[in-house]
Formats: C-alpha cells, sequence, structure tokens
C-alpha cells in the first residue's frame, strides 16, 4: 500500500484530497540528501563572513536560471554545507564557532541578495539549533550538535494548511506510544528545507494531547517528503507537503514542549532576525539589479533633455530614497542583532523576551516594507523593457511578496503599540 493511501486512512481524508494538494512539480525528484561529508571547520565571525561573501558570488550567477526554471538547487546547497556555514552557531563547548547574531543575520543578507530561494532554505536549520539549545537535553543537544557539524542538514516540516488545522499553530500531527515503541503520523505543509534535510523536526500532539517537537530521519520508514511547493516566488525553496504514516520515533528524538510554556527564551525573536535578514537580502538584490539596467539598459525620457538615464533627476532621486530605505532596514536589522547578542548574555526574563520581540519587530517592518518597495519601483526605473522575461526580474518582486507573507506586518505594528502604550508583552512563539 502506498504511503499517502496509508495516510489518508490515518487522518480520515480520501486519497483524491490527498494527491490534490500534493501533486509533485514537473521538476520534482525523489532523490535523498547526499550522504553527509564532514564539512570545513568555520572558526570565527570573520572566516564565515568571507565564506559567505564567495559563495554568494558564485550562486549569483545562475539565480536567475533556476528561478525561471525552478532547478532545485541541491548542488549549490551541498557547497554550502561543506563550506561549513551550516555548523557557525553551535556553542564553542560543542565544537561550533558561536558566531554572534549579527554574523548569522548579515550571513543571510549576503546569501539572499544573490539567491534568496536558495538562502531561505537554511532559515529553518538554524532555528532548529537554537530551539535545542533553549529547550534540548545535554544528550540531544551533543547528539545533533555533532551531526550538524559533521555536515547533517535539518529542514523543518511546517504548519498544516487550513483544512487541517484551524490556525497556523495548531499541530494535528500525533505521536503515539505502540507496542513496538514510539510512532508519528500526520501531513505537513510549508516545510522549508524539509527536501534537502538529512533530519526533520517538526511539531506534534503525544498521547496527552501536549505539544511535543519530534526529529525523524528524512529516510525513515513512513515518510514521504513530496516537492508540491508552486507559489510564484521562492520557488526552489520546495516548501511543500511531509506525509508521515507510522513513523519510528526515538524516545531521546522527543523535545516535551509543555516543560517550557512558561519559560522565557529569544527562539522566537532569533527565528524573526533571519526572516528579516532573507528580506533585507532580497531588497538589496532588487536595487542592485536596478541599478546595473539603468546604467547598462535604460533610456532617458524625452522630457528630461539628457544623454543617459543616469542623468535624469527624478531617477537619480528614486535611486536615492531606495538607497536610504534599504541602509536603514539593513541597520536596524544590525542594530537588533546586538541588542540580541546582549540579551543573550543574561538570563532571560519574561521582560527581556518580550524586548527582544519589540526590536525584532521594528526590523520586520522595515525590511518587509524595503523589499516590497524596491522590488516593485525597479521596473518604474528600469523602463518597460526591464519587463521583458529573458530579464526576470520579476523575480524579485515575486520573492519579496511571497516571503514578506510570512507573518503578517499588521500584527508587528500592533505588537510595538501595544507595548508601548499598554505595556502588554508580546505572545511567545517563533514569529515574535
Amino acid at each position: 500500500m502506498c504511503v499517502a493511501c496509508k495516510v489518508a486512512d490515518v487522518i480520515g481524508n480520501p486519497i483524491e484530497s490527498i494527491l490534490m494538494t500534493a501533486t509533485p512539480h514537473p521538476t520534482a525528484t525523489a532523490r535523498l540528501p547526499t550522504p553527509p561529508v564532514t564539512p570545513h571547520r568555520i572558526g570565527s565571525d570573520a572566516e564565515a563572513l568571507r565564506v559567505a561573501r564567495a559563495l554568494a558570488d558564485d550562486f549569483a550567477v545562475d539565480a536567475a536560471l533556476r528561478d525561471r526554471e525552478r532547478r532545485l538547487p541541491w548542488d549549490e546547497l551541498d557547497r554550502y554545507t561543506a563550506s561549513g556555514l551550516g555548523g557557525i552557531t553551535i556553542p564553542r563547548s560543542y565544537g561550533g564557532a558561536e558566531v554572534s547574531n549579527e554574523t548569522v543575520a548579515e550571513v543571510f543578507v549576503i546569501l539572499c541578495a544573490a539567491d534568496p530561494s536558495l538562502g531561505q532554505i537554511p532559515q529553518n536549520h538554524f532555528a532548529l539549533i537554537q530551539n535545542l539549545l533553549d529547550l534540548g537535553t545535554e544528550s540531544q543537544k551533543t547528539r545533533w550538535f555533532a551531526d550538524v557539524l559533521n555536515g547533517y542538514r535539518l529542514g523543518n516540516a511546517g504548519p498544516e494548511r487550513k483544512a487541517k488545522a484551524a490556525v497556523v499553530s495548531t499541530p494535528t500531527t500525533r505521536l503515539t506510544k505502540t507496542d513496538a515503541g514510539l510512532r508519528v503520523s500526520g501531513t505537513r505543509f510549508y516545510s522549508t528545507g524539509a527536501l534537502y534535510a538529512h533530519w526533520i523536526p517538526f511539531r506534534s500532539v503525544d498521547d496527552d494531547n501536549l505539544p511535543v517537537q519530534v526529529w525523524v530521519r528524512r529516510d525513515a520508514p513512513g515518510l514521504q517528503v513530496i516537492d508540491d511547493w508552486n507559489g510564484f516566488g521562492q520557488r526552489t525553496t520546495a516548501s511543500g507537503t511531509v506525509l508521515l504514516h507510522e513513523v519510528p520515533v526515538d524516545d531521546d528524538a522527543v523535545i516535551h514542549l509543555s516543560r517550557f510554556a512558561d519559560i522565557p527564551n529569544l527562539s522566537g525573536p532569533k527565528s524573526q532576525l533571519i526572516q528579516a535578514a532573507i528580506d533585507v537580502g532580497i531588497a538589496e538584490g532588487a536595487l542592485r539589479d536596478a541599478i546595473r539596467f539603468v546604467q547598462e539598459r535604460t533610456r532617458p525620457w524625452t522630457d528630461a533633455h539628457v544623454e543617459h538615464a543616469t542623468e535624469d533627476p527624478y531617477i537619480i532621486q528614486e535611486v536615492g530614497k531606495l538607497q536610504i530605505d534599504v541602509h536603514a532596514a539593513h541597520e536596524v536589522l544590525a542594530e537588533t542583532a546586538r541588542l540580541l547578542d546582549d540579551l543573550s548574555r543574561h538570563p532571560v526574563t519574561a521582560a527581556i523576551s518580550a524586548q527582544a520581540s519589540v526590536a525584532i519587530a521594528e526590523a520586520k517592518i522595515l525590511s518587509t516594507e524595503a523589499a516590497l518597495s524596491v522590488s516593485e519601483k525597479l521596473f518604474e526605473l528600469a523602463g518597460s523593457s526591464a519587463t521583458r522575461a529573458a530579464h526576470n526580474l520579476d523575480r524579485h518582486w515575486r520573492n519579496a511578496r511571497v516571503h514578506t507573507l510570512h507573518d503578517p506586518v499588521r500584527w508587528k505594528y500592533h505588537l510595538i503599540g501595544n507595548y508601548l502604550l499598554n505595556d502588554v508583552f508580546p505572545r511567545r512563539h517563533q514569529w515574535n
């Protein structure tokens, strides 16, 4: 019996509904990630930034082609993993570089300015490392930090779709005790990084309906990752469906989240920091391409009475304004990252967690607005020829529009205002 059929039996949905929502993309591949090869061991913040810049230079070359053809970046991810960037946040006591949050944010800006789809793929990898730091047992940290440093990638199986869960944070996947051991079954979506990962962690509920985080191997029996992500932006993140049918789970591969429900941490703000960094990268990449196109291809408007578009006073003004917006978003992102570095040196209280959430909300607002503004203004400045499919410049707006929907900015404004006016602390979850 096929895995999809078994899952349909488990969750009570007809197989037709599963297939309708989990149809592989025409370019889908059944390949598993390559076996881990021990990566280079990065030793400092400066080295992490050098490595990121070198990779970004190469990744930018075919970024437009990968987007156009939805060419999954398997080889590029293997190069990224081999570089050692995946282990830079692991504490030095476990063998990692333990770089600053400012460095992590800058690494994502650099990579996402080159290719934001590729750059987003490791986001959950770093969020999961932070989860382990905040919530994992010593044996869990030792186990998975060693795996990461030995080349294993982590990819989250995301929240359920609306048809299966009333709100995005409601887990319907279930972990059960059986005579054969722990087993987990369910359906997940928005699973950025899962297709490319060696370990796939995700939220579930146990037999007592308590929330848990479950870690399963990508090649575990009963687990299937379907490449059915067809968003018009961030096309190669493969953020599609994960099907689970009685997947075996080690006893030590479960984090009991309910035990930490009342304990403040910085997992949410640090995850949001990377999301904001992705958007800053999108903005910087779009502005770079806009400037290049105006310099090399755009003709001046007839009423400007200038020889080159770069001499058009209105284009000059708009480029200056966009640069200020992007620079402001980047600087607030860096300032927030430094604040998180400072707050991480102290015991995390509810007040500290709230301060971090408010700060990252400001960075998220600015990064969202910069990414959307620059990627849309690009065409106004570059002219009608910039809309030709051959240039594929629309990918910047498509990427910005899709990624900035990750969590609604309107609630960031509310979060900040409610904190300032009413001293209301933001709720603690992965989106704050």
